[in-house]
């Protein structure tokens, strides 16, 4: 994948963390990409209910900074051996929205609520030089 940059050396099959991934997608599945190839050098590999929350929250936030912050994002991917964390960097300085769901599937509503709920924490920082990372950590 063009947009894909490994940051760090490899582990071996026994050792974590992985290497850290930094990329820089225009859609929603470059990220689902990235984090697919992420989850995949993984040892051990999480649960496959783990890896779908991981990959359903990077799709969340990314699709959010996409949609809702210019198009502009950083998506870094990193794991420990208890965690697994996505940080979603975008150039508007705005908060997530809390929001009621549109049950009639018009006008969205339902991605922040997911992530907050998959996740064992979210952050949200802002950057000195504006803009914001929305940092969701998962259990693994």
């Amino acid at each position: 994948m063009r947009h894909l940059d490994v940051i760090d050396g490899s582990a071996d099959e026994h050792e974590d963390p992985p290497p850290d991934v930094v990329c820089f997608p225009r859609r929603a599945f470059e990220a689902r990409e990235a984090a697919s190839a992420f989850l995949a050098r993984l040892r051990p590999a999480p649960s496959p209910e783990v890896a779908h929350s991981f990959l359903l929250v990077v799709s969340e936030l990314v699709t959010n900074a996409i949609r809702y912050a210019g198009g502009t994002a950083v998506l870094r991917l990193t794991a420990d051996r208890h965690t697994l964390s996505v940080a979603v960097e975008d150039s508007s300085p705005l908060r997530p929205l809390e929001r009621t769901p549109d049950l009639t599937g018009r006008t969205g509503g339902f991605g922040w609520p997911m992530v907050q709920h998959l996740a064992r924490s979210v952050y949200v920082y802002p950057q000195p030089y504006g803009g914001k990372v929305v940092q969701a950590v998962l259990a693994r």
